[in-house]
C-alpha cells in the first residue's frame, strides 16, 4: 500500500493498523534480532493498557501495564493513595476484563514512585510599553543631581538603554 509523501504514516481505516513510510521503523523492529520477540508482548501490553483505562478511566491514568504472565496482571501506580483506590475496583476491573477475553485470573499492585523533575519556575519579565520607557527617561532627565538621586538615575538610566539595545536588536 502506498503512503502520502506528507504524512509520516497512514491510519488503514481497514484494519486499524498504522502503515510506516520510508523512516522503516516497523521494517527495523520487526528485522532485529533483539527487538523482533518484544513486539508481541508490547502489543499485548499495549492493548490491555487501553482496554484497562476503559474500563476505569479516572482511576487509571497514572497507572501502567507491568506485566501479565501465568494468568496474573501486575500493575504499578505512582502512589499509595491510587494504589489504594486501584484495589478497591480490581474485582471491577478483572471481572471485565475476563469479560473481554483476557485470561487473568490474579491482579498485583505495585507502587512505583517515579522520580520527578521539577520543572524550574519561568522568570517574570516585566514588558514596559514604550510610554513607559519615555516617562522613565522623563524622569531621569528630571530629577535634580544630588547624592540621594544618583542610585535612582543610574538605575533608571540602565532601564532605558537596556530596552534601547533589545530595540536595535
Amino acid at each position: 500500500m502506498e503512503t502520502s509523501s506528507r504524512h509520516p504514516y497512514r491510519i488503514n481505516i481497514k484494519r486499524g493498523k498504522k502503515l510506516f513510510e520510508a523512516s522503516g521503523i516497523a521494517t527495523f523492529l520487526t528485522s532485529n534480532d533483539k527487538i523482533s520477540p518484544l513486539l508481541p508482548t508490547i502489543r499485548r501490553n499495549a492493548s490491555l493498557q487501553k482496554e484497562c483505562r476503559t474500563i476505569l478511566p479516572a482511576i487509571f491514568d497514572g497507572c501502567e501495564i507491568l506485566q501479565l504472565a501465568e494468568e496474573q496482571l501486575t500493575l504499578s501506580t505512582p502512589n499509595a493513595a491510587l494504589a489504594s483506590k486501584l484495589k478497591q475496583q480490581l474485582p471491577k476491573l478483572q471481572s471485565q476484563l475476563q469479560l473481554r477475553g483476557w485470561q487473568i485470573n490474579a491482579i498485583r499492585i505495585k507502587v512505583q514512585v517515579k522520580k520527578t523533575i521539577e520543572k524550574p519556575l519561568p522568570i517574570k519579565q516585566l514588558v514596559l510599553s514604550d510610554t513607559a520607557v519615555r516617562a522613565f527617561d522623563a524622569l531621569e532627565n528630571a530629577l535634580e543631581d544630588t547624592p540621594q538621586n544618583d542610585a535612582l538615575k543610574a538605575a533608571l538610566h540602565r532601564l532605558v538603554m537596556r530596552r534601547h539595545q533589545h530595540n536595535n536588536e
